[in-house]
């Protein structure tokens, strides 16, 4: 080369900028699409396949030309320059490229009215400061031998605690009359309940997620507390996404392990002894019921991951309703997805089967031994 030559210019390798997230691929009716957040602006979007394909691969590592071999073998085509500029113009307009300049935000939505029926509260400043200040302090409890032992604790209690519901169960529904020990489960329960959101949280945090709110909900007469982790659906993994939705329940189980100990063996009088049991009984059916899968609950969360699925109740309704039809667009939808919603819609049909019935013999049970 000359001297005076000009070197040939480096080729362009596209990144997304620090801060911007994307999902794993997940079917979205007929579809599968990724998710991207930019969290710096606080919004998301779906792609398509192929948009999701190509975003995924600009990590500053491969230059166009190379992420268009992949395409085309991928999808037997090669992108023209028109889709690239409509691609990258896209992402640059949104401020999702490395380099480009930062897509002014939208306005802050004005908080909702506060009143004494209905509001929330932040209780920190930092949530997500909190929750890295509890996972320091209560990490070394997700190492597997921990978990492996806690899970088998729990497994345990909850064995002990079926054989026993004959006991458990009246002892609830003679708590109702009883002011002063059902204000103290109640409490408990509320505790159990806060300690469940907070776990949401150090779970998400010890995978990398990031937790935005820890505050106070109430619609009169409930007052809950509610963690939220803004970028759930991007932790890294499906299993430390399965991990931060099971967390609540598990650690409502958890609650009631020194409480299961203390109606095995400590010398309680009846009345204790009956207000327990009730606290066992009804934290038992507030742990399980945050893993039916229906929506919005944690196991909807976890069918959702299972079947690798955004919006999973409203597309098997959707499928679902033309299968029954036979309608020949259900056939356009791919096996992966035709399984996962007829496996979802089952399912949860069964569940509400087996809860309906669970409802009805212990309603049985409560009347024939009254």
């Amino acid at each position: 080369m000359s001297a005076g030559a000009a070197a040939a210019p480096a080729p362009y390798r596209p990144a997304l900028r620090s801060g911007v997230l994307v999902s794993d691929v997940l079917l979205h009716g007929p579809a599968t699409v990724r998710l991207i957040k930019d969290t710096g602006r606080g919004q998301s979007f779906k792609v398509g396949d192929k948009e999701s394909f190509l975003i995924s691969r600009m990590d500053g590592t491969r230059s166009l030309a190379e992420i268009g071999d992949e395409y085309a073998g991928r999808y037997g085509r090669r992108l023209g320059d028109a889709h690239w500029q409509q691609l990258l113009g896209m992402l640059g307009t949104r401020g999702l490229l490395d380099g480009s300049p930062a897509a002014p935000g939208p306005e802050p939505a004005p908080e909702p009215p506060r009143t004494l029926l209905r509001g929330t509260l932040r209780l920190v400043a930092d949530a997500d400061a909190t929750a890295g200040r509890l996972h320091r302090a209560l990490g070394f409890l997700l190492h597997p031998a921990w978990i492996t032992a806690l899970l088998a604790a729990v497994v345990a209690m909850e064995t002990v605690l079926v054989l026993h519901v004959g006991e458990l169960a009246p002892a609830a529904l003679d708590l109702f009359t009883r002011p002063v020990p059902l204000t103290a489960v109640a409490c408990l329960l509320w505790l159990s309940t806060a300690l469940h959101e907070l776990a949401h949280g150090v779970v998400a945090r010890h995978h990398g997620g990031t937790v935005a709110e820890i505050g106070l909900r109430w619609r009169l007469p409930m007052v809950i507390m509610y963690c939220t982790v803004d970028d759930y659906l991007y932790l890294p993994t499906r299993r430390a996404r399965i991990a931060t939705a099971l967390a609540g329940s598990v650690t409502n189980l958890l609650f009631l392990l020194p409480f299961s100990a203390l109606w095995l063996w400590a010398p309680l009088d009846a009345a204790t002894r009956d207000a327990v049991a009730a606290l066992l009984f009804l934290g038992t059916v507030q742990a399980l019921s945050m893993l039916v899968p229906l929506p919005p609950l944690d196991g909807y969360k976890i069918a959702a991951q299972l079947a690798g699925a955004t919006e999973l109740a409203a597309s098997s309704r959707a499928y679902l309703r033309l299968a029954v039809r036979r309608d020949p667009a259900a056939a356009s939808y791919p096996r992966r997805a035709r399984t996962a919603y007829t496996a979802y819609g089952l399912g949860s049909l069964l569940v509400i089967g087996l809860l309906a019935a669970a409802a009805a013999a212990l309603v049985h049970h409560l009347l024939t031994a009254a």
